[in-house]
């Protein structure tokens, strides 16, 4: 048995018009940007668009609502074409209507059901909701209204509770309009598309399919260890989102500050690394990169050359047998999931709740750093943290946007990029405080970290640790009827307990070493195939792969 995971392309957002919305694209801003962006190519009319996707090899449209415009134009046309479509919130969640007292756009019922009776709508992808509930006026700049509701003053858990059960209304809401169009009530999923490693456990456990975005400002490794342990521990589809925005600049065709923030290279190695991740679905974040328009039709970029090599010769010479659902643990991260990725504050959108002992909040970053052989930092989860300068900010000051797209690149600045593809890991997958024993699998190591651990799954790992895994556990966890042989490290039947109030101490450090691989080989496991990934230039930012029956 083969899988091939469906192959999508989001909307242009600076390079032309959207071709069913016409001029109303450059009325608002299309990007986060904190502009209107002016569209830099001619309006392709809708039936010369449609067949370029088609020529690109998409199996599916990511189309972004544009809110007070009709919907049924796109996906008549698209589906017809016989390719599926994606509705998304972006261009809601930054220009409004809001829904009250938050920072988020819900596609109306209407444009739902529109689609989903179409038959072809794969379901609703929301925009980076982990960041906009954390980063509330990324957007909305009148007031402090986070994407899922005010969490304000409540604790850790009570917040994280609060989020959760304001997704699962939303779910649940949209399950029951499509039920009543008469279509099955799981048939258009709400989706969640992060570009930080946090809160994919809370969405997945309130009913949302995963996308981490690969590329944009992540670390890679920790990115889909997190996303792929959250798929599974819940049974959720698992999309990938390709982002072509990101930190770096170089001699490669440029849209805007940023836009690629990646090389021809790099996007190469990212595709293959998504496709061997066995997701159900893998698009890439945005059409502008892959194409200029031009009177005379549609001409491909080479990103546009990469994504066609990618979609006609290197998928039908290498086909999967394997599936996201299959990934098992060689080691597992238990952490409660705190949403923190390095900033330290505004915890799933709390302004004023005390603080997280920093020890505690900082424990999962330590984790990390540790199983990564220290190439991910001690203090964060992903690029937005202090010690990244990014070179598309010198580009920004440096060509005034009237000047876009640059045919050539950008030159200018150090010439220093900053994201490499390549973080080591062994075979790693990230479970929130309650994961079960069958979820688990048979890890050889097992690391539990965060502010907060389920009592039932203290006594899981108890029992994983006699059956003869290593657990290493913060002491903070240890409940407080804990037998006091567990209150220190030592040897639990066949296999060992480590008790520590410091992930980076030497007794950690001996104790994993073993486990956590070489410092030149990074590992993803499927059941019986297991990816393995080493970096093709000195620095991590290519890619070489090797796929191995173990």
């Amino acid at each position: 048995m083969t899988h091939k995971p469906k192959l999508g392309i989001q909307g242009p957002v600076v390079a032309w018009q959207d071709p069913w919305a016409g001029e109303a694209s450059d009325l608002i801003m299309r990007t986060g940007t904190g502009s209107v962006c002016p569209s830099q190519d001619p309006r392709p009319e809708p039936g010369a668009f449609v067949s370029c996707l088609r020529e690109l090899g998409t199996d599916f449209y990511v189309h972004h609502v544009l809110p007070g415009t009709e919907h049924w134009d796109v996906v008549a046309d698209v589906t017809a074409a016989g390719m599926d479509i994606c509705l998304g919130n972006e261009y809601g969640n930054i220009n409004g209507p809001w829904v009250e007292g938050t920072n988020r756009y819900d596609i109306p019922d209407q444009a739902i059901v529109e689609a989903s009776t179409s038959g072809r709508c794969l379901g609703l992808l929301y925009d980076e909701p982990e960041h906009l509930q954390i980063n509330v006026q990324q957007y909305r700049k009148d007031g402090w209204f986070p994407h899922w509701g005010s969490t304000e003053g409540l604790s850790l858990a009570e917040a994280r509770s609060k989020v959760e059960q304001s997704v699962r209304s939303r779910t649940e809401h949209v399950s029951r309009i499509v039920e009543q169009a008469g279509l099955a009530s799981t048939s258009v999923p709400l989706i969640a598309e992060h570009v930080f490693p946090t809160m994919f456990h809370t969405f997945a456990r309130a009913g949302m399919d995963l996308c981490p975005k690969i590329m944009k400002e992540s670390f890679q490794s920790l990115q889909l260890s997190t996303a792929l342990g959250a798929a599974k521990q819940y049974g959720r589809a698992l999309w990938i989102c390709a982002d072509l925005w990101g930190p770096d600049t170089g001699r490669w065709f440029t849209r805007f500050p940023g836009f690629p923030g990646h090389s021809p290279q790099e996007f190469e190695s990212a595709l293959k690394m998504g496709y061997f991740m066995g997701p159900t679905h893998l698009f890439v974040e945005n059409i502008d990169v892959l194409l200029r328009h031009k009177p005379e039709g549609f001409r491909k970029t080479e990103f546009g050359e990469v994504w066609l090599e990618f979609v006609r010769k290197f998928i039908p010479e290498h086909p999967l047998t394997w599936h996201h659902s299959q990934a098992e643990a060689d080691i597992a991260v238990i952490h409660s999931d705190d949403s923190n990725y390095g900033q330290n504050e505004r915890l799933f959108g709390n302004r004023t709740s005390q603080k997280p002992d920093i020890t505690q909040s900082q424990s999962v970053f330590h984790i990390w750093h540790l199983l990564s052989r220290g190439t991910i930092p001690a203090h964060g989860s992903c690029l937005h943290i202090p010690g990244y300068d990014f070179p598309r900010h010198q580009l920004k000051q440096d060509v005034p946007l009237d000047q876009f797209p640059l045919e050539q690149g950008y030159a200018g600045g150090t010439g220093r990029r900053v994201h490499p593809l390549f973080y080591p890991m062994s075979n790693v997958l990230a479970f929130d405080e309650y994961v079960t024993a069958d979820q688990l699998g048979q890890p050889k190591l097992i690391i539990v970290g965060g502010t907060t651990l389920n009592t039932n799954t203290f006594s899981m790992l108890t029992k994983k640790a006699e059956d003869g895994a290593v657990v290493v556990i913060a002491d903070w966890l240890l409940p407080p009827d804990c037998p006091e042989h567990r209150k220190k490290s030592g040897r639990a039947g066949f296999g060992g307990w480590i008790v520590t109030n410091d992930f980076m101490a030497s007794e950690v450090k001996e104790a994993v070493e073993p486990f956590i691989g070489e410092n030149k080989i990074w590992t993803q496991r499927f059941g019986s195939t297991e990816v393995r990934m080493y970096p093709q230039d000195e620095e991590g930012f290519t890619l070489d792969y090797e796929i191995v029956r173990v």
